[in-house]
């Protein structure tokens, strides 16, 4: 089997790389340098020259606040972009698994998100990425679309990096307290989306992320204590850290369709930050 991932520079994409050597597959890694996939005579091209079984979309535009002042090119990454994939991968028999968000939902939800809740997004980056999710739906018959949330790893820039940074660089610092959700380490990401390619394929949406609940502070605090720094977390509401787009207050999401599916047990967020700090 030969898999094709874009994005493969960036977080999820880095840690797809690190547990390749676990599986016998072909794996053909790209990013924008040797793939622009918002061209669609390159993506074409690209997909019918090396002729993947699969392709994990990992790429996306995720810099949220950025995407307030730069609709069009969160539009092309987020949705021409996956345009381009899906119409590929529909013409050239390809199975298509995309990267999605809880960014789809209001965040004013009092129960985990399931996939027949209603999305509502509030931020261009939110409404951007939906247009994906429903692009690739439209033109790809063998697609999956994994939602995730709060993802960060030992690649790139993520919370728990920049909370480590702060953490020695400062003795108080105050983080939200008023935005629930859940971490998703992105190895445990990786490996659920390596579970799914094992299976027959079946065109649906499918939640993921680490289990449990937490706010950023909660998850700050978590992070603080388990690095060994000496920084106080102090609980802070939103608005008192004003952001150009707005995020959900409430964005857990419910995993049990992909764990009865893949027959998956999820790690406890708590659990997966340990792993990652000592793979730090």
């Amino acid at each position: 089997m030969k898999i094709l991932v874009t994005g493969g520079l960036g977080q999820l994409g880095k840690s797809l790389q690190k547990i390749s050597k676990d599986y016998n597959y072909d794996f053909l890694f790209t990013d924008i340098a040797e793939l622009d996939i918002t061209k669609e005579a390159d993506v074409n091209e690209f997909i019918e020259k090396q002729k993947p079984d699969i392709v994990v979309n990992a790429a996306a535009y995720t810099a949220v606040d950025k995407a307030e002042d730069d609709e069009e090119m969160a539009l092309l990454l987020n949705a021409k972009a996956v345009e381009n994939l899906a119409k590929a991968c529909e013409k050239n028999s390809c199975r298509l698994v995309h990267i999605s968000t809880d960014y789809v939902f209001n965040g004013l939800s009092s129960h985990p998100y399931t996939i027949e809740d209603e999305t509502k997004p509030m931020s261009v980056y939110g409404q951007t990425k939906l247009v994906g999710e429903q692009l690739a739906i439209k033109y790809c018959t063998k697609v999956n679309v994994i939602r995730t949330s709060w993802l960060y790893s030992e690649f790139g820039k993520n919370f728990v990096k920049t909370m480590l940074t702060l953490g020695k660089e400062k003795q108080e610092i105050g983080v939200v307290y008023d935005q629930v959700g859940t971490p998703c380490y992105a190895t445990d990401l990786a490996k659920a989306i390596m579970s799914l390619v094992e299976r027959p394929s079946k065109q649906r949406i499918m939640h993921f992320s680490n289990e449990g609940v937490c706010s950023w502070y909660d998850f700050a605090r978590k992070i603080m204590e388990l690095s060994g720094l000496d920084c106080k977390v102090r609980p802070i509401l939103s608005k008192e850290y004003p952001t150009k787009a707005q995020r959900p207050e409430f964005s857990v999401l419910d995993k049990s369709l992909i764990k009865k599916e893949l027959n998956i047990t999820i790690p406890h967020w708590e659990d997966s930050l340990k792993q990652m700090l000592n793979n730090l």
